[in-house]
């Protein structure tokens, strides 16, 4: 098979490739990419849902610790100040949780970046394929609406200027005959003409699609972002109601965090199994979705020397019939007009006609061969495997990360808790003149005992 231009599938690709699937009876499923198939949308299903699982373990987790951290902790003797032991401990162990939380939310932002670039360049690569078909079915149909009104007009007005000679009338006839010859060959050239699967159609689509999915993950970032800081900014204020606050922000992030790293963890093996080996799955869906003929996107697709041109008959029909019809005019101009002045004018306007055609006719050759389209389809490739599959991959790593931070820092929030001054929320000049402060409480009692 044709290597496309300067995609080779990457390490990544197969290590993925190779890691063993299952469905949800836990038989073995192939690595080959199918996606249509039940078994292997179930063997992707159960890869997504690890990462609920490992949700539910660490809430579980996370829930055992907090009981026993509330229940089982040894009751502090009565007029104790001092801080819990550990508890700077633990302070700074949530500080660092949350300071790695941020270090994954940069490879997050890193990794968006990457996918969104393999993105945009897979959509160019559509764009500039569908150009190339829209310019192919642009010039076919230019040099046959070109050369039938060379034949109603020029051909027609050349043979009733020579009707009085046979020799000549059989010379410009056969003229007719070559340039109808290409007419009739040109629009087997237009292959994807009436195709109803649009290019342009897909790369809007996939545009689309990867605007509200960059979108999606930016919040999620400025999300876990806020959600750090602000409970960075608690535990340096000791401010309990903003550690509250962020706890349930954090518990959110937590599960949007395990729920993008199944989501990204099923994508990134379904596309390590695509990019594998392409060009059978995408042999196949084009061919059930344009109708078109095996050869033709083989030759496409491959373009490898062993796959031969579909279009070469064609092209080579087309350019000898040209060639005969211009030697033929050219032979009726030194024959035809010392006798019949009046045929100069339509000769000329015909071999205008015929150098018109000829040059578009080889810029249609070249747009034919597969060179262009196969160099289009190796940028698609080398966008969706290997930026996007990396942006994927830094994406999966941004959300363990994040997770594992999360957890973390919900265990170590209860013992900084313990460190946080009973009136952390108040002024200390608000503090000697609050009935309810505990020192005027005691001052009040002492003051009525006296009396």
């Amino acid at each position: 098979m044709g290597t496309p231009p300067g995609y080779r599938p990457s390490a990544w690709v197969h290590l993925l490739h190779q890691l063993p699937r299952a469905d949800f009876q836990l038989r073995p499923v192939p690595s080959d990419f199918a996606p249509r198939e039940q078994s292997y949308q179930q063997a992707l299903l159960l890869v997504a849902s690890l990462a609920g699982l490992g949700l539910g373990l660490s809430l579980i987790f996370i829930a055992v610790y907090l009981i026993r951290f509330c229940c089982c902790r040894t009751p502090e003797p009565p007029g104790a100040k001092s801080p819990p032991p550990g508890g700077g401990c633990a302070t700074w162990s949530c500080i660092a949780a949350l300071l790695v939380g941020c270090a994954g939310i940069g490879i997050g932002f890193y990794g968006n970046s990457e996918a969104s670039d393999g993105v945009s360049q897979l959509s160019a690569a559509l764009l500039h394929a569908n150009h190339t078909l829209s310019d192919i079915d642009h010039l076919v149909l230019g040099l046959v609406e070109r050369l039938g009104e060379a034949v109603r007009t020029e051909l027609t007005s050349l043979e009733e200027v020579l009707t009085q000679h046979t020799d000549l009338v059989a010379a410009a006839r056969g003229a007719r005959r070559q340039v109808e010859a290409v007419v009739q060959q040109l629009p087997g050239l237009a292959f994807w003409r009436g195709v109803p699967l649009s290019l342009l159609q897909v790369a809007e689509d996939v545009s689309f699609v990867e605007e509200y999915r960059w979108l999606a993950y930016v919040l999620l970032l400025l999300l876990e972002l806020l959600v750090s800081l602000f409970t960075l900014l608690g535990l340096a204020r000791q401010s309990k109601w903003l550690v509250v606050l962020m706890t349930t922000m954090i518990l959110l992030v937590l599960v949007l965090s395990w729920g993008s790293m199944g989501l990204e963890a099923a994508t990134a093996v379904g596309l390590s199994d695509f990019c594998s080996s392409p060009d059978t799955y995408l042999l196949n869906v084009t061919q059930e979705e344009t109708g078109l003929s095996s050869d033709i996107l083989s030759y496409y697709f491959l373009c490898s020397e062993a796959v031969s041109n579909p279009f070469q008959q064609r092209l080579t029909v087309s350019q000898r019939a040209l060639a005969g019809a211009h030697s033929n005019l050219q032979g009726l101009e030194r024959e035809a007009v010392p006798q019949f002045p009046a045929a100069q004018e339509p000769l000329l306007s015909l071999e205008e006609t015929l150098n018109a055609t000829e040059g578009d006719f080889h810029q249609l050759v070249a747009l034919l061969h597969c060179r262009s389209l196969h160099k289009d389809y190796g940028a698609a490739l080398r966008g969706l495997c290997e930026d996007a599959l990396e942006g994927l991959l830094f994406l999966l790593l941004f959300s363990l990360l994040s997770a594992s931070a999360l957890a973390a820092a919900l265990c170590s929030l209860p013992r900084a808790w313990a460190l946080f001054p009973p009136s952390d929320d108040y002024d200390d000049t608000d503090d000697d003149d609050d009935p309810f402060n505990p020192q005027e409480s005691k001052r009040f009692v002492q003051w009525q005992s006296s009396i």
